[in-house]
C-alpha cells in the first residue's frame, strides 16, 4: 500500500513542491495584508497558527486532487488509461485513507492553533464536499465545460477567505476594505486563467477531450483568457502600488508580454502550447508578487 501511495503522490501530487506552495500561497496573501494595512515587523507574530495555515493549504488541495481523480475515474480510464488510478497501479482505498489522514491532521492542527478561524475552515471544506459532489447536479454539471468552471473554479477564492479572515481577526484589521476584497480575488485569477488555458488547443491538437478551444474556437477562447489576464493584473495593481512602483513596472511589463502571447497564438495556433506560456507568465507574476514583499519587509515601512 505504501508503495501505491507513493506512486500517486510522484505522479499526481508531488508532496514537497505542494507544500511549498501552500506557504506560498498562505504567506503571500498574509503578507500583502498586512503590508497594505500598515503593520509595523514589531507587530508580526509568525508561529504555530501561519504553519497550521500553510499546511491547511497543502491538505485541501491534495483533498481538491482526490476528489477530482475519484469523481473522473471513470473518464480517465478511456481518456487517460495511464494515470494511477485507472490503470489499477493505485487503489481507490490507497488515496482515501491517506488523503483522510492528511485532512484529519489539518483540522486538528486548526482546532489546536486556529481555533477563532474554524468557521471559516467549515465554510472552505463544505465548498470542497460540495465540488466532490459535483454540487449535486453531477448529470448537468459533468457534461458541461463552463458550467464545471463556473461552479468548481470559485475554490481559490475560498481559499483566500480562510487566509483573509485568520490574518483581519489576528491583527484586527478592518474587515471590509479595497485590500481585503483585491486580495481576495488575487489568486483566483491565475487559477483561473490557467484552468482554461489548458483546454484551449491548436485545431490540429484536439482530440475526444472537450476543450474550450473545441465548443468555442481557440481564437474566442483566448480572447476571454486575455481579458482574465488584464482583469488579472489590476488586482496586483492596486495590491502593490503603494509598496513599490518598481514591481507596478515590472507587471506592466509582463502583462504586455503575455498579451503579446496571445495574439502570436490567435494568429498561429500552432506556433506553441498556450498554457506553456500561461505557466511562465504565472510563474514570474507570482514571483513579483513575493519579491515585492520581501523587498518591502527589508527595505520598506515594515
Amino acid at each position: 500500500m505504501i508503495k501505491r501511495i507513493y506512486i500517486y503522490y510522484k505522479e499526481r501530487y508531488p508532496i514537497i513542491p505542494r507544500i511549498i506552495l501552500g506557504i506560498i500561497l498562505f504567506l503571500e496573501i498574509h503578507f500583502i495584508i498586512l503590508l497594505n494595512m500598515g503593520v509595523t515587523w514589531s507587530q508580526v507574530r509568525l508561529g504555530a497558527a501561519e504553519a497550521t495555515g500553510a499546511f491547511t493549504c497543502f491538505a485541501f488541495l491534495l483533498w481538491l486532487r482526490v476528489a477530482d481523480d475519484l469523481k473522473d475515474f471513470e473518464t480517465d480510464k478511456k481518456l487517460f488509461p495511464d494515470r494511477p488510478l485507472p490503470s489499477g497501479r493505485v487503489l481507490k482505498k490507497d488515496i482515501i485513507i491517506s488523503c483522510s489522514i492528511v485532512q484529519a491532521i489539518a483540522i486538528g492542527l486548526n482546532i489546536a492553533f486556529m481555533r477563532e478561524n474554524l468557521i471559516f475552515l467549515a465554510i472552505l471544506y463544505f465548498y470542497g464536499f460540495l465540488m466532490s459532489k459535483w454540487f449535486f447536479k453531477k448529470k448537468k454539471i459533468q457534461p458541461s465545460l463552463p458550467l464545471a468552471l463556473i461552479t468548481h473554479n470559485p475554490v481559490q477564492a475560498f481559499i483566500n477567505l480562510y487566509i483573509i479572515a485568520f490574518t483581519i481577526q489576528k491583527y484586527n484589521l478592518p474587515a471590509f476594505s479595497l485590500t481585503n476584497i483585491m486580495a481576495l480575488w488575487t489568486l483566483y485569477f491565475p487559477a483561473l486563467i490557467w484552468e482554461v488555458s489548458r483546454k484551449i488547443r491548436a485545431p490540429k491538437d484536439e482530440t475526444e477531450y472537450t476543450t474550450y478551444s473545441k465548443l468555442f474556437g481557440y481564437k474566442d477562447s483566448t480572447k476571454f483568457v486575455l481579458i482574465l489576464t488584464i482583469m488579472d493584473i489590476i488586482t496586483n495593481f492596486i495590491l502593490v502600488w503603494n509598496l513599490n512602483k518598481i514591481s507596478v513596472g515590472v507587471l506592466a511589463l509582463l502583462v504586455a508580454w503575455m498579451t503579446w502571447k496571445f495574439v502570436q497564438f490567435m494568429k498561429d495556433p500552432e506556433k506553441f502550447v498556450l498554457v506553456n506560456k500561461v505557466e511562465l507568465y504565472t510563474y514570474l507574476q507570482e514571483s513579483t508578487m513575493l519579491l515585492t514583499i520581501v523587498c518591502f519587509i527589508i527595505f520598506g515601512k515594515i
